[in-house]
């Protein structure tokens, strides 16, 4: 058997293994649990501690070879040379190890068991049950907002290695959920932040490099939140919702008195906003007012960080933002969230039921 036979049989069974195990987990959610819970972190153990080795994001890199990729590929149809033909048999290559890698990474992890607190999700809440989550998740906000270390400025300070403190936040989460025991990949900043502040981005789960990625140009507050949201991606927590609440759950949780606010922050304002929505202003104005300093520590990006953003930028953030959400739309609805992007917001049920089986405290 030749070289190219061989080339040929191996994109044959990336792509129809690609198809058979999508079909599956499509049509059975006890195949994409068993696969989740017991060969997906296998993979995350071997590959992620090999990315893991590189302080760079190598999900970024790989993307960045796209465009050349592409640019290489037009130009190799309007070459009649034996190296253009070379070029697109070793794409049509690498482009079905991609399928393989997402369909094992990413596309399965859609198809699994959504997350349930207990055994009782699903009942109905009232909007007593929403007011009272939000009043509470401010008080602790404000609460929280007058301990944290500043700056002659009033930003939030850091000392210490938030990478770590953001994996042992959630290893320490993992004997109240399976799937986040194990190896734990290290959170990294991306080079081109301020692209991904332009789409309103805070992280990425990179399913071809198994990291988890974090926007460097955000304002601090936003950081352990995040890294432990994309580390719950890792772990096989797909749905935007269930990593935001797992974030949650591991930075308040934690030691460190920083993780704790941020976990707050977190998801402030999925709460305030859905209990804002709920009620007239009247009634909005009556309960706990979110302070200033909550306010400030709750921003995306500071002033200065979006001067230097825009001031770098190669293309609008309008333009940028528009892109990114219809991608972001796009790729839920064809792993079957029929919601799309409002998917994000699902994080308040999940809330609910928690603390109807942990009261505040």
């Amino acid at each position: 058997m030749n070289k190219f036979s061989i080339r040929r049989l191996l994109i044959c069974v990336l792509l129809i293994g690609s198809v058979i195990f999508n079909v599956a987990a499509w049509m059975s959610r006890s195949f994409s649990d068993y696969y989740t819970d017991n060969i997906f972190p296998v993979i995350t153990g071997i590959y992620g501690r090999f990315t893991s080795l590189f302080r760079v994001s190598v999900g970024e890199r790989l993307l960045l070879l796209l465009p050349v990729l592409l640019v290489l590929f037009v130009i190799s149809l309007f070459i009649k040379r034996e190296f253009a033909k070379g070029y697109r048999k070793v794409l049509a290559l690498v482009l079905s190890v991609v399928v393989a890698v997402m369909s094992l990474n990413c596309f399965v992890l859609y198809h699994c068991t959504p997350l349930k607190v207990s055994e009782t999700e699903g009942e109905e809440y009232y909007l007593e049950d929403l007011a009272n989550l939000r009043d509470y998740i401010v008080n602790k906000c404000n609460e929280l907002s007058e301990l944290m270390p500043r700056d002659a400025d009033g930003n939030v300070i850091y000392d210490g290695d938030m990478n770590e403190a953001a994996k042992a936040a959630m290893a320490g989460i993992a004997g109240e959920y399976k799937r986040l025991g194990g190896f734990y990949v290290t959170p990294k900043a991306l080079t081109f932040s301020g692209f991904m502040s332009q789409q309103y981005m805070q992280g990425y789960y990179f399913p071809f490099s198994m990291e988890a990625n974090y926007n460097d140009e955000m304002y601090i507050m936003n950081k352990p939140f995040t890294m432990c949201h994309e580390l719950a991606h890792t772990h096989g927590y797909i749905y935007e919702d269930e990593a935001n609440f797992l974030g949650f759950l591991s930075c308040i949780k934690s030691e460190d008195i920083v993780f704790v606010y941020s976990g707050y922050l977190g998801v402030l304002n999925y709460v305030n906003n859905d209990f804002y929505n709920a009620v007239d202003k009247e009634v909005y104005k009556s309960h706990v007012a979110i302070s200033d300093k909550v306010r400030y520590d709750d921003q995306f990006l500071t002033d200065e960080a979006w001067e230097r953003v825009e001031k770098r930028a190669l293309f609008k953030t309008d333009t940028v933002k528009k892109a990114a959400d219809t991608f972001i739309d796009t790729n839920l609805k064809v792993n079957g969230i029929s919601s799309g992007k409002v998917s994000y917001t699902h994080v308040v049920a999940l809330l609910l039921d928690y603390y109807r089986v942990n009261p505040y405290n």
